[in-house]
């Protein structure tokens, strides 16, 4: 069983952290000279408000990707809490209430999806497609109008959006990414996910439940993408059921740049908030650099391609480093042989 708490094992990753800090520091940069509009007060608060829902589902779902799974549902998820929970505010439901339940089917559909996964033994990436696709199709059904909308100007949109200018979305982020550090290197929990993800067969030969472990870190995915959904619908106010499209992808590739093993068995939580970051800057870097040089083309499409790129590279990396781990390993147990020879 690997032990992420070592010291080794805490350097490495405060390296492969700063890694990341700097190469987003030299984005800032190339996208600030580009056009010193970028830096600017207005692009620094849309920037941080439209971190927190992508952030908070990063952190959600690098518990299952620290398994060795996936989960393809977290966006639909996300965008469909908010529509039923929208639906049921425009209905006549007091606003508060909308909190509670974007969270609880957000769980819910993490907690179906760890049934899936490890009671049914159906593969993660066609059980959360599944999913996914459920959900797609229920948010379009519910949604008997073009869109659906939250109140602005509100309690709701200064607790979870904007207060005085302040965006205090990046103050969750925070509490959220210190609950989560907490239950992935302190806890149990946390241990045993990440067994789960080295070898799932040899943990479960040492007594722990596998299944119970892997539906607990579909179920935090999920309360992270209903929470995701709060953020979403207190910062853009208008909800329709196809804005989630994509979303999760942008998720998972900032929790893949951030450092966790698309393999499992190791994860980083700090990693996923700056890997969020950095997908957030580059999408209004680009927005930001098209707009001064008049270039017709949709940042959007920019954005993907780089970011394609940025998410190859970096599971390439970990591929490698995979790699190398394991060949240091075998020469130490040959070394071990020939010692005991």
């Amino acid at each position: 069983m690997k032990n992420s708490n070592t010291f080794a094992s805490i350097v490495k990753k405060s390296m492969q952290n700063m890694i990341i800090i700097g190469a987003l520091a030299i984005l800032v940069l190339i996208f600030w000279a580009l056009n010193p509009n970028f830096l600017g007060k207005y692009n620094i608060v849309s920037m941080a408000q439209s971190l927190a829902p992508y952030a908070i589902m990063g952190l959600g779902v690098t518990f299952v990707i620290a398994t060795g799974g996936i989960d393809l549902s977290i966006g639909t998820t996300c965008i469909a809490a908010a529509v039923i929970a929208g639906k049921l505010y425009m209905n006549g439901m007091p606003l508060v209430y909308t909190i509670p339940i974007m969270i609880a089917i957000g769980a819910l559909v993490g907690y179906i999806n760890g049934l899936l996964v490890a009671k049914l033994k159906i593969p993660a990436f066609i059980a959360t497609l599944g999913t996914m696709m459920f959900g797609r199709g229920l948010s379009a059904i519910i949604v008997s109008i073009p869109n659906i909308f939250f109140p602005g100007g509100t309690w709701f949109n200064k607790l979870f959006s904007n207060f005085n200018g302040v965006p205090v979305g990046l103050i969750w982020v925070l509490l959220f990414a210190l609950i989560c550090m907490y239950l992935m290197y302190k806890c149990k929990i946390g241990r045993y996910i990440l067994s789960i993800g080295s070898n799932e067969e040899a943990t479960r030969l040492s007594g722990i439940d596998t299944d119970k472990y892997k539906i607990i870190a579909y179920t935090i995915a999920g309360i992270g993408t209903g929470i995701a959904a709060i953020f979403w619908a207190a910062s853009f106010t208008t909800v329709a059921s196809a804005t989630g499209n994509g979303m999760e992808l942008d998720a998972i590739a900032g929790v893949y740049i951030g450092g966790t093993s698309a393999a499992g068995g190791t994860a980083s939580i700090a990693g996923s908030v700056i890997g969020a970051v950095m997908l957030v800057v580059i999408r209004s870097g680009l927005n930001f650099v098209l707009a001064k040089f008049n270039l017709n083309v949709n940042s959007t499409y920019v954005t993907y391609v780089l970011t394609g790129i940025i998410v190859v590279v970096a599971v390439l990396m970990d591929v490698i480093k995979n790699k190398n781990a394991n060949k240091v390993k075998k020469e130490k147990k040959l070394k071990k042989e020939k010692s005991h020879a």
